[in-house]
C-alpha cells in the first residue's frame, strides 16, 4: 500500500513537472491585428508574430526557427531581450547587479489578462532573472476598435543593494521580411516634421533626441515601417510606433545577419543610468503601436481615432476658431490694442481671443524676451485694469478669452531668478547657458513643481472668464544638473524632469478638467502622445507660412489628428519667410486643421475682409467633418509633382471636405487630376466649391451630383496650375 502511494506521488510530481514545462501561446490582439508569443515556464518568451489578425494561434506551437551555427540554440527572437548569453545586438534591457555582474537572463514566470472595458484589455507577461531577484513585467493594453496596442515595461528587484538600470526600452519588435522602408521625421525650428523615407540596410539606424525639453523639434519619436516595398496609402503591410514621452528618447532599427529587423524604442540611455533601490519600481513610457495590412492611410486613421478618445483632452468637442495676438502685436501693446483686436475678432466671427507673451512683469517688465519671465504678475503699465477686465470685455463681445504662459522657464533678469537660484538647472559651477535669454527651472524638484502648478492656478484665477491657456516652452536642456538631486542621482534628471512635468499636468487637470490648454513649445517641440493627453491641441510650428505648413502638417497628421493641429492664417508677407501668398491659399491651408488667425485683423481690408468673414463661416459649416472625420491623403507634397491633396470624410460617409493645392507653376498643358477616397460607392454626392474668389469655379462640375463610385474610380479634374492656386470642395450626400 505504501509503495503504491509513493509511486502515485512520484507519478504526480513527474506529470506536474511535465505540465509546468508545457509551451503556451499568449495572444495580444485587436479587431484586425495579432501579436503572438510562445512561453514555457523558466524559459525565454519567444516573439512569434505581429501582423494581420490570426483566427487560430495554436499553430504557432509548431513554429520552429533556424538553428544558430555551432550552438544548440536557434535564432528565435525573444519578447524582451536583455544583455547576456548569446544576444549580441542592442538589448532592450541592460543592468548592473549589486555584485557587479553585467548580464541578465529573463525567463517566463506567468501571464495574466484583465478586461478593462468593452474595448480595452490588458495583458501582463511576467519575467524574472534566472539567478537574481529581478522582476520585469511587459504590459500590453489593446484597443480593439482603434487597432492600437500600447506597450510598456516595469522593473523591480529584491537584491540586497541598489542595481543600475543602464538601458530599459518600452518595446522590442522583431520583423523578418525581404526589405524594410523606414519613414521618419527631421527638422528644426520653423521646419518641423519634415518626412523622409529610406530603405534600411544592414547595421543600425538610430533616431534619437538628447535635448530634454522640446525633444520633438528636430526629430520625432514616431515612425512608419513598410515591409517588402515603400509605403503606400491604401495597400501594403505597414507597422508604426509612437513613443508617448516628453523627454529624451531613442529608436533603434538594427538589421542583423539573419535578415531580421530589430526595433527597440524607449528612453534614451544617454547619461541616464537609473539607480534602483530594492522594492522600488521603475516604469517606462508607453510605446503606441499600430499595424495595417492596407497601407499607411489606415495607420493614420487608427491613431487619430485612438488619440481623440484616449490621448487628447476633450477629443469629442470641436475646437474654437482663435485669434492669437502674437504676430499681430508681439510685445508692443496696451489695453486699447487688445480690446481693438477683440472687437475685430468678434466682427470676423472668431470664437476665442488669446493674449500671447508680454502681459506680465513689473520690476522686470516683459517688453521683450530678455526680462520678466517667471514673474507672473500683470504689467500695470500696459494693462492698468488687469486681465480680468480684458477677459470680461472679450466675453461681452461674444468671444472667449485665453492667455499665454511659459512656466518652466525663467529670465536671469527676474525676481524669481534672484530669489531662487537653487531652482535653476545648472551643472555645478559651470556657466548657465541662456537660450532665448532664459534659463530652465528644475522640475525634478517638488518645490519647482509646486511653483509651476501655482503659476497656472494663479493665472487662471485672475478671471473666471479665462477658458484657454497657451503653454509654451522655448528652450532645450544644456549643461544638465540639479541642486535638488543628490550627487549620485544626477543621471536621474532626464527621467525625473518629465515625471515632474506630468505630475504638474495631473494636478492641473484634476482641478481644471474643462479648461482648454495648447501644447506650444516653440511650435513642434512637444508633438508626442505623452504630453498631448493633457492638452486640447498643439502648435505644430511657429512658421505660419502656408506653403511650409502644407509639408509640416502632412508629416504631423500622419500620427496626430487635425482637431489638435492649430493652423493659423497669418499676414503677407509672412513674418518668418517673407513669402507673399494670397489670402485664399492661406485660408485653404489653415482650414485643414484647427483654424485660427495670427495677425493684426485691421490689416485685412476691402474684398479680403469679406472673403475672410465668409471663409470663417464656411469653416464652421465643415468643422465637424475636419475635426471628427477620417483623413484620406490623395497626393503627397513630397511626391515631386508640386501638388498636394487630401480629404476628410464623416464617419457616416454623408459628407466630405476636399482640399487641393498647387505649390508651383505647372505650365499651360498640365492639369490636376485625382481619385477621391473614403466615400460610399452607393451614395450620390453634390459637390460645392467653398472659398471662391470669383464666379469661375476651379471644378467644372461645381454644383452637380456624382456617384461615390464615379468619384473614387474616375475622379475629378481641377483647374489649379498656378502657384498658390487652391480648391476646397464640400461633398454632400443627396
Amino acid at each position: 500500500m505504501k509503495i503504491s502511494l509513493i509511486t502515485a506521488f512520484l507519478l504526480f510530481l513527474v506529470s506536474a513537472n511535465v505540465f509546468s514545462q508545457k509551451k503556451e501561446i499568449i495572444e495580444v490582439s485587436t479587431n484586425d491585428q495579432s501579436m503572438v508569443f510562445s512561453a514555457t515556464a523558466n524559459d525565454k518568451v519567444i516573439f512569434m508574430y505581429w501582423g494581420e489578425k490570426i483566427n487560430d494561434a495554436s499553430s504557432f506551437l509548431n513554429k520552429r526557427f533556424k538553428g544558430q551555427p555551432d550552438t544548440d540554440q536557434d535564432f528565435a527572437p525573444q519578447l524582451y531581450p536583455a544583455y547576456g548569453g548569446r544576444y549580441y545586438l542592442n538589448p532592450a534591457l541592460k543592468l548592473t547587479h549589486t555584485d557587479g555582474v553585467l548580464t541578465t537572463e529573463l525567463v517566463y514566470t506567468g501571464s495574466k489578462k484583465k478586461v478593462l472595458d468593452a474595448n480595452r484589455t490588458e495583458t501582463v507577461i511576467s519575467l524574472k532573472d534566472k539567478l537574481y531577484p529581478i522582476f520585469v513585467d511587459i504590459h500590453f493594453v489593446t484597443y480593439a476598435k482603434e487597432n492600437i496596442i500600447s506597450q510598456s515595461v516595469t522593473i523591480s528587484h529584491k537584491e540586497k543593494g541598489n542595481i543600475k538600470v543602464e538601458n530599459i526600452a518600452s518595446s522590442y519588435i522583431p520583423l523578418h521580411a525581404e526589405s524594410y522602408y523606414l519613414t521618419h521625421f527631421h527638422g528644426t525650428w520653423a521646419a518641423e516634421m519634415q518626412m523622409e523615407e529610406e530603405r534600411l540596410t544592414h547595421g543600425v539606424k538610430v533616431i534619437e533626441s538628447k535635448k530634454g525639453v522640446r525633444a520633438t523639434q528636430a526629430e520625432n519619436p514616431s515612425f512608419l515601417l513598410s515591409v517588402n516595398g515603400p509605403s503606400y496609402e491604401d495597400f501594403g503591410e505597414v507597422y508604426a510606433g509612437s513613443l508617448a514621452w516628453s523627454g529624451n528618447y531613442k529608436l533603434s532599427f538594427e538589421l542583423d545577419e539573419t535578415g531580421t529587423l530589430n526595433i527597440i524604442s524607449g528612453l534614451n540611455p544617454f547619461a541616464a543610468t537609473h539607480t534602483l533601490k530594492p522594492q522600488e519600481e521603475f516604469k517606462t513610457p508607453e510605446m503606441i503601436l499600430a499595424y495595417s495590412a492596407n497601407g499607411k492611410g489606415q495607420i493614420s486613421r487608427n491613431y487619430h481615432d485612438w488619440s481623440r478618445k484616449y490621448a487628447l483632452a476633450h477629443g469629442d468637442i470641436a475646437r474654437p476658431i482663435i485669434l492669437n495676438s502674437w504676430e499681430g502685436a508681439y510685445f508692443n501693446f496696451d489695453e486699447a490694442t487688445i480690446t481693438n483686436m477683440i472687437d475685430d475678432a468678434a466682427k470676423f466671427g472668431v470664437e476665442m481671443f488669446v493674449l500671447d507673451d508680454g502681459w506680465f512683469g513689473n520690476k522686470y517688465p516683459r517688453n521683450g524676451d530678455n526680462a520678466g519671465l517667471g514673474d507672473w504678475q500683470v504689467n500695470k503699465t500696459k494693462l492698468p485694469r488687469g486681465i480680468n477686465y480684458l477677459a470680461d470685455y472679450a466675453v461681452s463681445k461674444g468671444v472667449k478669452f485665453g492667455i499665454w504662459i511659459e512656466p518652466e522657464m525663467v529670465n536671469p533678469d527676474s525676481e524669481l531668478a534672484h530669489k531662487h537660484p537653487e531652482w535653476i538647472v545648472k551643472s555645478g559651477k559651470r556657466d548657465i547657458l541662456p537660450m532665448r535669454n532664459q534659463w530652465l527651472l528644475d522640475l525634478s524638484n517638488p518645490k519647482v513643481q509646486d511653483f509651476v502648478y501655482n503659476t497656472f492656478d494663479e493665472v487662471v484665477s485672475m478671471s473666471p472668464n479665462i477658458s484657454y491657456i497657451k503653454w509654451d516652452a522655448n528652450r532645450h536642456v544644456d549643461n544638465v544638473g540639479s541642486e535638488y538631486l543628490s550627487k549620485d542621482e544626477q543621471t536621474h534628471f532626464w527621467y525625473e524632469y518629465v515625471k515632474g512635468l506630468y505630475n504638474v499636468y495631473e494636478r492641473i487637470r484634476a482641478k481644471y478638467p474643462n479648461i482648454e490648454i495648447q501644447l506650444c513649445s516653440s511650435g513642434g517641440g512637444r508633438v508626442e502622445f505623452g504630453a498631448l493627453k493633457y492638452h486640447d491641441e498643439f502648435w505644430a510650428s511657429d512658421n505660419t507660412n502656408a506653403l511650409d505648413r502644407i509639408y509640416i502638417q502632412y508629416g504631423t497628421n500622419l500620427f496626430f489628428p487635425s482637431i489638435a493641429t492649430a493652423s493659423h492664417v497669418s499676414t503677407s508677407p509672412n513674418h518668418q519667410t517673407g513669402m507673399m501668398i494670397p489670402l485664399k491659399f492661406r485660408f485653404d491651408v489653415a482650414m485643414s486643421g484647427r483654424l485660427g488667425m495670427e495677425l493684426q485683423p485691421k490689416d485685412i481690408t476691402g474684398d479680403e475682409y469679406e472673403f475672410a468673414k465668409k471663409a470663417i463661416e464656411s469653416y464652421k459649416q465643415v468643422r465637424p467633418i475636419i475635426h471628427f472625420g477620417d483623413l484620406y491623403r490623395l497626393i503627397s507634397p513630397y511626391d515631386g509633382n508640386s501638388w498636394a491633396s487630401h480629404m476628410y470624410v464623416s464617419k457616416d460617409k454623408k459628407q466630405s471636405v476636399f482640399f487641393a493645392y498647387s505649390l508651383k507653376y505647372h505650365g499651360r498643358t498640365t492639369f490636376f487630376e485625382t481619385k477621391l477616397n473614403g466615400l460610399d460607392p452607393n451614395k450620390n454626392y453634390k459637390i460645392t466649391e467653398l472659398n471662391m474668389t470669383s464666379d469661375h469655379s476651379s471644378f467644372s462640375g461645381n454644383g452637380e451630383v456624382f456617384s461615390g463610385d464615379y468619384l473614387m474610380k474616375a475622379g475629378i479634374i481641377l483647374n489649379i496650375g498656378n502657384p498658390f492656386d487652391s480648391t476646397v470642395l464640400l461633398i454632400s450626400e443627396q
